[in-house]
């Protein structure tokens, strides 16, 4: 079984990621991938507020890190998929493509903006993604 986690450094993702590494951990021969998307939207704010690319790509290392941490002290190999465009757009691409058989998404991540009662993100994902997705507060 391939369960996969979306991640983007939020609360609710770093619980998504809690949620994935307990099911894989109890799970006989299930897989792990951390789905990180550099958001270019962002990445060009970012840009224009005075950070270097070596500091933005620290920036999303030390969002992704910590999951791939988790999941090694619960002795679990985690594969890591780097994507780059717009977060739903890439993670339904990807995991339709993947052959994911579980997809744990967080509530809502970093964008304030577009948050209601669920993340813009985890509802596009939700209503695309051709399997089951578990959605963690």
């Amino acid at each position: 079984m391939k369960v996969a986690v979306a991640i983007d450094g939020s609360e609710n993702a770093m619980r998504a990621a809690e949620h994935a590494v307990l099911i894989v951990r109890y799970l006989p021969d299930a897989e792990l991938e951390i789905i990180f998307v550099a958001d270019l939207s962002k990445a060009m704010d970012e840009r224009l507020h005075t950070y270097s690319p070596e500091s933005m790509s620290l920036r999303r290392e030390q969002k992704v890190h910590p999951v791939l941490k988790m999941a090694e002290d619960a002795n679990i190999y985690a594969e890591l998929t780097m994507l780059k465009g717009n977060p739903s757009q890439e993670i339904i691409k990807h995991v339709n493509a993947s052959g994911t058989d579980l997809l744990v998404i967080g509530s809502r991540g970093l964008n304030t903006l577009q948050e209601m009662v669920l993340g813009s993100v985890s509802h596009k994902v939700l209503k695309n993604v051709s399997c089951p997705v578990t959605v963690v507060k």
